[in-house]
C-alpha cells in the first residue's frame, strides 16, 4: 500500500509531526519527496526548508562493497550495536539500477531482521529505478528528513558499481569500504578511485576459518594505500578485519569513526566538507532539474529520436546535434 502524499496545506503540521519523531510522518514525508508530481516537488522542497534548522548533526557514513561481501548483514550488526546504545539509525540506499542488479536492502528488508522490526531504527530503500542523479537527490533529502525526526546516525549504502561510490562520498562524512579476504585476489578486482575515496577499509567474514586469509588480504590493502597520498594531512585510512556476522571488530570500527570526526572537526576539515556538500546539492538539483526541463520539452521530444538516429548512424556529430536540442530551448550559443 502507497503511503499517503502530503497536501501543501498540510506542511507545517507534516514539519512539526516528522520534528516529534513520528515514523508515519517521517514515511509520508519520504513519499513526498520521491513523488514526481510537480506540486508534491515543490511541496517536498517547502518540507525539507522548514525542516532545515534540525538537521546537519547526524554522523553520516557511506558503506559499499561489491555484492556478496556482506553489506547488509555488517549494517544490520553495526546498526543494532548502535541502537543498543542508545543511538537512532537510519538506513538508506543508493541504487538508480535496482530493477535490474536488486540491491542487498532494497526491497527485502529480511536481510537486516534486527533493524527492520528495532523501533529505534529506519530502514528506507531508493526508489525503484532512475537516473543516478535524481536517485542520489531524493537520498540526500531524504537524508535531512531522517536528521530532522532524531535520527543520529545515518548510514547509506551503494551496490558498490560504478559513479555510485563517488555520489555517496559526497553525501557523507565518513566512506567505508568493505572487501572480501582471499590474499592475491583482492586488488585485481579494485579500483584506484574507491581506494582514494576510502576513509577506513574493513575486510568482512574474518570469521573462524576466514581470519587467516582476512589478515592477509588487509596486509595487501594497507600496502596498496601506502602508495597514495591520503586526502586528509589528519586521517590515515586505517585497514581493519571484522566479520558481521559474528559480530567482531564492530566496536572498534565504530570507534575509528567518531575518532576521525573528531579530528577532522577540531582540523576544520569537517565543517569545510559540509560547506561544500550542500555547494555540490545544489548544483546537482539545478542540472537534475534542467534535465528534466530538456527531456519534458515539447519541441525537444519530437526532434530527439531523430537526432539521437542520425548520431547513432554517424550521420550527425554528437557535437552539432547538442547544440541543436539546446538550441531548441533557448541555450545555444
Amino acid at each position: 500500500m502507497t503511503t499517503p502524499v502530503a497536501s501543501a496545506p498540510d506542511l507545517d503540521d507534516l514539519a512539526a509531526r516528522i520534528a516529534g519523531g513520528e515514523r508515519a510522518a517521517l514515511a509520508r514525508g519520504i513519499t513526498l519527496i520521491e513523488s514526481r508530481r510537480a506540486d508534491h516537488q515543490a511541496a517536498a522542497r517547502a518540507l525539507v526548508q522548514a525542516l532545515l534548522p534540525r538537521t546537519g548533526k547526524a554522523v553520516r557514513v557511506g558503506i559499499t562493497g561489491v555484492p556478496g561481501v556482506g553489506k547488509s548483514t555488517t549494517i544490520d550488526t553495526l546498526g543494532s550495536n548502535l541502537t543498543a546504545q542508545g543511538r537512532r539509525v537510519a538506513v538508506l540506499a543508493v541504487d538508480p539500477s535496482s530493477t535490474r542488479t536488486g540491491g542487498s536492502i532494497l526491497g527485502d528488508k529480511t536481510r537486516m531482521a534486527r533493524l527492520a522490526v528495532d523501533p529505534n531504527a529506519f530502514i528506507r530503500p531508493s526508489p525503484s529505478s532512475g537516473a543516478l542523479g535524481g536517485v542520489a537527490m531524493k537520498t540526500r533529502e531524504t537524508m535531512l528528513l531522517c536528521e530532522a525526526a532524531g535520527f543520529d546516525v545515518v548510514l547509506v549504502e551503494t551496490v558498490g558499481i560504478g559513479q555510485s561510490e563517488t555520489t555517496v562520498a559526497d553525501m557523507t562524512d565518513f566512506f567505508l569500504v568493505l572487501m572480501l579476504p582471499g590474499a592475491g585476489d583482492e586488488l585485481q578486482g579494485i579500483k584506484k578511485g574507491v581506494l582514494e575515496i576510502a576513509d577506513m577499509i574493513a575486510v568482512n567474514k574474518a570469521e573462524r576459518d576466514g581470519a587467516s586469509r582476512a589478515k592477509a588480504a588487509a596486509a595487501e590493502y594497507r600496502a596498496a594505500l601506502h602508495i597514495l597520498a591520503p586526502a586528509s594531512p589528519t586521517w590515515s585510512p586505517p585497514v581493519v578485519t571484522i566479520s558481521g556476522l559474528d559480530n567482531l571488530g564492530l566496536d572498534d570500527l565504530w570507534a575509528k569513526i567518531l575518532d576521525h570526526r573528531a579530528r577532522v572537526t577540531a582540523s576544520g576539515e569537517f565543517a569545510a566538507r559540509r560547506r561544500a556538500q550542500q555547494v555540490k546539492w545544489m548544483w546537482a538539483m539545478v542540472e537534475d532539474r534542467v534535465f528534466a526541463r530538456l527531456r519534458q520539452d515539447p519541441q525537444v521530444k519530437d526532434r530527439l529520436p531523430g537526432l539521437e538516429g542520425r548520431v547513432a548512424e554517424g550521420e550527425l556529430s554528437a557535437t552539432v546535434a547538442a547544440e541543436e536540442i539546446l538550441g531548441l530551448m533557448g541555450l545555444g550559443r
